[in-house]
């Protein structure tokens, strides 16, 4: 069932993005060669618990981390581990903070060091393509619009969009519908409605869209080996066009 949410529920998913926001921009500072994803784990939930927050999605289906941390061919959900980020490496750090049952959602690629060109250049795309879908999400406009704006301008820059894992709705739980494809047809899709709050979420990859799940049945990398980028807004549909609760730059 889709939920369009109230003006107290909005208000509580941005106090708890206020907190995931911050938190990122904590993360983005400490990430360089050397540092392993499980130090960024227990950081960010520190950080949450400091905020009177809790991590979402430890717990979630038996997920045992407070972020996912995919690294170069990890393509999403990728577990927190004791090995050294390298320099030239890229990592994606997802996390869901609870803050008094408001959730937020957003996923950032983050640079390790020097990226070599055409890494950078896919981090570049990747979210440029998030915005891209994120001025289709105007009241009135349909699902189909945000994955083929995302669709037709990743593949234009000669990269593919991960199939197999989307966007959605959220609030009060984690993952609701509707289902936020980022690829597709325009005109196509449910209409999207004033207060719907979903999130838009591309997977970008430098080679073939295909993936493969790890033997921990949680993370997914590409079948090529080739890496993959992420970036993930949660957003409030509005009369006004598309309202960010996950904007950075605020």
């Amino acid at each position: 069932m889709i939920t369009r949410k109230s003006k107290r529920e909005i208000e509580q998913m941005q106090a708890a993005a206020d907190v995931l926001v911050a938190c990122h921009k904590e993360i983005g500072k400490m990430i360089k060669p050397g540092i392993t994803t499980l130090e960024i784990d227990a950081f960010a939930e520190k950080f949450m618990a400091d905020h009177g927050a809790t991590p979402e999605q430890k717990g979630y289906n038996g997920y045992p981390y407070a972020i996912c941390a995919s690294v170069n061919d990890e393509i999403c959900h990728g577990f927190p581990t004791d090995e050294k980020l390298k320099d030239g490496d890229i990592v994606t750090i997802d996390m869901v903070v609870n803050l008094n049952g408001g959730l937020a959602d957003s996923a950032w690629t983050y640079a390790v060091g020097n990226v070599d060109p055409v890494g950078q250049r896919l981090m570049d795309v990747t979210k440029t393509a998030l915005y891209k879908g994120i001025e289709q999400a105007q009241a009135g406009n349909r699902i189909g619009d945000i994955g083929h704006a995302i669709q037709s301008y990743a593949e234009e820059e000669g990269f593919s969009v991960v199939r197999d894992f989307t966007g959605h709705g959220i609030g009060p739980t984690i993952h609701e519908d509707p289902h936020v494809p980022h690829f597709g047809l325009p005109n196509k899709g449910l209409r999207l409605k004033e207060g719907m709050v979903i999130t838009i979420e591309p997977m970008i990859n430098e080679g073939t869209w295909e993936s493969q799940m790890d033997d921990n049945g949680w993370t997914a990398r590409t079948i090529d080996k080739g890496r993959s980028a992420q970036y993930e807004h949660q957003i409030v549909i509005t009369k006004e066009g598309a309202m960010i609760l996950t904007d950075q730059d605020r």
